[in-house]
C-alpha cells in the first residue's frame, strides 16, 4: 500500500459529504408494549420529518406514522415526549401545527384530539382509567404575555375537554402515573432555575373525579436537582437527585429518602428535552440503569433493597433512551467506531441485537480517528476534559515536519456535553488531514455539579479559556500546528467561538453555528424556557447590563481580527437570525475576512440534507482558503467578503 505524503486539508476520503449525511436517522423516543419496540427516527432524507417506527415481536420493523405528519412538539422549543401509547392508539403531536392527534394502529386514521390555536403540549402520558391524557400545555396563546405552562388532562371522549390539573410554577416536567392510577408525580421548577439548577418534585392522590389531592413536596429546591421519577412496579417512588454533588438513585419509602448506592457518578442529565430516560424497571423489581462516569456511560443493574451496583457490559460508551421490557431492555448506545444504534438487549444471556442504525455508513477502520479521552490543565488551577482525534487515512501521510491544524470544538448548551460516539461529520475532518479536540469545558454535564457550576456567573470566560487551553496543551505537545487553530461550536458553542474569537488571540479562524453575539439581545428576545437562563450563567438582567455588554463580542469587533464564518437558520425561535446577521455586519464593516450562510426554513440546528451537507463543505471551503489549501473534493465556493 502506498502512503503519500500530502499536506492537511488536501486528502481524498471516502467519508464523503453523502456518506456524512444522506439517509441519516436521529434516533429517541423509545417505548416498550409488550413484546412491541416503538421508537422516533428523525430523517434527514426528508427535510427533519419525525416518523414513528414499531419492530414487533416477530421482528417485523415498519412506519406507523405517515407523511406528512411529524411527531414533534416544541414546548420549550426543544420538544420532547411528544406521543404516547394507549390501547390501540398512539396520541401524538404534530410539528406542523403543534396539535394533538389520536393514531388507530388498526386503521392508521389520524382524528384531531386538540388543536387550541397557541397551545404546545409535552409529556404525554395515558390515563386508561379515566379516559384521559396528561400532559404539560404550555400556552403562547395571549400575544405579549409570558407562555403560561400547567398540567392538564385532555379527554379523549367528546369533546375532549382540557382541565387543568397543576398551575403556579414557571414549568413542569416528567408526569408519572403510579401503576395502580391513584398517585401522579411530578417535576416543577420555577425562574431563574433551569431543570439541572434546581427543581421540586411532588407527589398527589387523585380523587374520584380526576383532581389532584393532597399535593406532597417530596425533595428538592432551588439547590437539589431532580431527574425522572418513576413508581417502581410495587409502588415506590424512585427518582435521581443531585443533592450529593452526583445525580444518583433515590428512593421515598415510608416517607423517608434513602439513597440506593452512592457513587460518584451520574445517573441523570440536563432536561432540555421532555421524556429523557435512563432507567427503568425490570420483572424482578431490579433497576437497570445507564450511568455516566468520567465522561463514559455504563450500562448496570441495582437491586433496590441490598443497593447492590451490577454492571453490565457493553461496547457502548454513551447509552440513552432507555426502556426496560419483559426480559430485555432497549437503548440508543455509540462507542468511538460505531455510530448511534437502537439495540435489544437480553437481559439473562446479554445477547445485543441491533434494530437500527443511525448511519448506513460502511466503517472503514483505516480511515477512523479513535478519540482519546485527555485532562488538561486550564486556569484556576483546575482540570478540564475534551475528546482529541488525530488525523487518520490509510492513504496519507504528513510531510515530514508538518502538523496537523486542529479545529477545537464547543458543544451547545452550554450545559450539555459532547461524547466519545463516532461522528461521521467529525471523521470528515481527520480523514482530511485535520486534528479535532472536542471539548468538555467547565459547565459541562458528565462530571458532577461541582463541574456544572463552575460557569455560573463566568460564561464567556471559563468556557473560553478551557477551549483555549485544550488547543494550547495539544499546540506544547507538539501534536497540531500552533499557526493553524480554528475554534467551532453551535448555539451556546457558537458564543463560545465568538468569545474567543474576539478577546483571545489563539485561534487563526473559526465557524459560527447559530451563535449568539450579543448577551442583551438574547436576554430580550429568547423564548420562556431560557429567558433567565443567563442570571446564573452571567447576572440579573438588566442589573447587570454593564457585564452583558462585557462579553458580547458584537461590542468588542474593534478586537476581532480573525476570519469568521456564520451559518443560521431564518426560522430559529432560539437564537434569532438578528444574532449572526449583525456579527456579520460588524465584522464586514471592520474589514476582516467574513462569509455568512443563511437557510430560510431551518431553525436551531440543521435538520434538512442539504443543510447539514452545505454547512459542513462551506466551513471546509472556507479554512482551504484562510490556510491557504486546496481541497481534494470539489466543492461549492463561499462569498467571502474582504479576502
Amino acid at each position: 500500500m502506498n502512503i503519500e505524503p500530502a499536506p492537511p486539508g488536501s486528502w481524498r476520503s471516502p467519508i464523503t459529504l453523502d456518506a456524512v449525511f444522506a439517509d441519516g436517522l436521529g434516533l429517541s423516543g423509545v417505548s416498550i408494549r409488550g413484546h412491541d419496540i416503538y421508537w422516533l427516527e428523525s430523517r434527514v432524507a426528508e427535510g427533519g420529518r419525525s416518523v414513528l417506527v414499531r419492530r414487533d415481536g416477530a421482528g417485523d420493523i415498519r412506519d406507523i406514522s405517515a407523511a406528512p405528519m411529524s411527531l414533534r412538539n416544541r414546548t420549550h422549543e426543544y420538544g420532547g415526549g411528544a406521543y404516547a401509547l394507549g390501547g390501540s392508539s398512539v396520541y401524538f403531536c404534530n410539528d406542523d401545527d403543534q396539535a394533538l392527534y389520536a393514531l388507530s394502529l388498526a386503521t392508521r386514521q389520524n382524528d384531531l384530539l386538540a388543536d387550541t390555536a397557541g397551545m404546545r403540549y409535552a409529556d404525554l402520558i395515558v390515563d386508561a382509567r379515566r379516559r384521559r391524557l396528561i400532559a404539560v400545555r404550555e400556552d403562547h396563546s395571549v400575544d405579549g404575555r409570558e407562555a403560561l405552562n400547567t398540567v392538564v388532562a385532555i379527554a379523549l371522549d367528546e369533546p375532549h375537554a382540557q382541565t387543568v390539573l397543576q398551575q403556579g410554577a414557571d414549568f413542569y416536567s416528567s408526569i408519572c402515573l403510579s401503576p395502580d392510577g391513584q398517585q401522579l408525580t411530578w417535576l416543577s421548577w420555577m425562574h431563574p432555575n433551569m431543570p439541572w439548577d434546581g427543581t421540586t418534585l411532588w407527589i398527589a392522590g387523585i380523587d374520584s373525579d380526576g383532581a389532584l389531592r393532597d399535593p406532597l413536596c417530596v425533595a428538592g429546591g432551588d439547590a437539589e436537582s431532580i431527574f425522572q421519577p418513576r413508581f417502581s412496579p410495587r409502588g415506590e417512588l424512585v427518582f435521581a437527585s443531585d443533592r450529593s454533588g452526583w445525580w444518583n438513585l433515590y428512593r421515598w419509602r415510608d416517607r423517608q429518602i434513602q439513597a440506593l448506592h452512592p457513587m460518584e457518578a451520574e445517573f441523570g442529565m440536563p432536561q432540555w428535552v421532555f421524556g429523557l430516560s435512563l432507567y427503568g424497571f425490570d420483572r424482578a423489581g431490579r433497576i437497570v440503569c445507564a450511568f455516566r462516569r468520567r465522561g463514559d456511560s455504563q450500562l448496570a443493574t441495582l437491586d433496590c433493597d441490598s443497593g447492590e451496583l451490577t454492571e453490565i457490559v457493553t461496547p457502548y460508551r454513551d447509552i440513552g433512551e432507555l426502556q426496560v421490557g419483559d426480559g430485555f431492555v432497549v437503548f440508543v448506545g455509540g462507542s468511538p467506531t460505531q455510530a448511534p444504534v437502537l439495540v435489544k438487549l437480553d437481559l439473562a444471556s446479554g445477547r445485543i441485537e441491533v434494530l437500527r442504525r443511525a448511519s448506513p455508513l460502511q466503517i472503514i477502520e483505516d480511515y477512523v480517528s479513535v478519540p482519546q479521552a485527555i485532562e488538561f490543565p486550564t486556569t484556576g488551577g483546575n482540570t478540564a476534559h475534551a475528546y482529541f482525534y488525530p488525523p487518520r487515512n490509510r492513504d496519507y501521510e504528513l510531510p515530514p515536519g508538518v502538523k496537523p491544524p486542529l479545529r477545537v470544538i464547543n458543544h451547545g448548551g452550554p450545559t450539555s456535553a459532547t461524547t466519545a460516539t463516532f461522528n461521521a461529520a467529525v471523521q470528515y475532518w481527520t480523514s482530511r488531514g485535520f486534528a479535532i479536540v472536542d471539548v468538555n469545558y467547565g459547565g459541562s454535564s458528565g462530571y458532577g455539579r461541582a463541574y456544572r457550576q463552575r460557569l455560573n456567573g463566568q460564561w464567556g470566560v471559563v468556557d473560553v479559556d478551557d477551549a483555549v487551553n485544550a488547543a494550547r496543551y495539544l499546540v506544547e505537545r507538539g501534536l497540531v500546528d500552533g499557526d493553524k487553530l480554528c475554534i467551532k461550536g453551535g448555539s451556546a458553542g457558537g458564543y463560545t467561538t465568538l468569545a474567543a474569537l474576539t478577546f483571545r488571540d489563539t485561534f487563526k479562524a473559526g465557524a459560527s453555528y447559530y451563535g449568539i453575539g450579543d448577551l442583551e439581545t438574547l436576554a430580550r428576545d429568547t423564548h420562556k424556557f431560557e429567558s433567565r437562563y443567563m442570571d446564573s450563567l452571567v447576572g440579573p438582567y438588566p442589573a447587570m447590563q454593564s457585564l452583558y455588554r462585557e462579553r458580547s463580542p458584537i461590542h468588542h469587533t474593534e478586537r476581532l481580527s480573525t476570519p469568521l464564518i456564520l451559518f443560521q437558520g431564518l426560522k430559529d425561535m432560539v437564537v434569532p437570525p438578528n444574532q449572526s446577521q449583525a456579527m456579520f455586519d460588524a465584522v464586514r464593516a471592520k474589514g476582516v475576512p467574513v462569509a455568512y450562510v443563511s437557510f430560510p426554513n431551518e431553525r436551531h440546528g440543521f435538520r434538512a440534507l442539504e443543510a447539514n451537507q452545505r454547512a459542513l463543505s462551506a466551513e471546509f471551503y472556507f479554512y482551504g482558503r484562510v490556510f491557504g489549501f486546496v481541497p481534494a473534493d470539489e466543492i461549492e465556493p463561499v462569498a467571502i467578503e474582504n479576502l
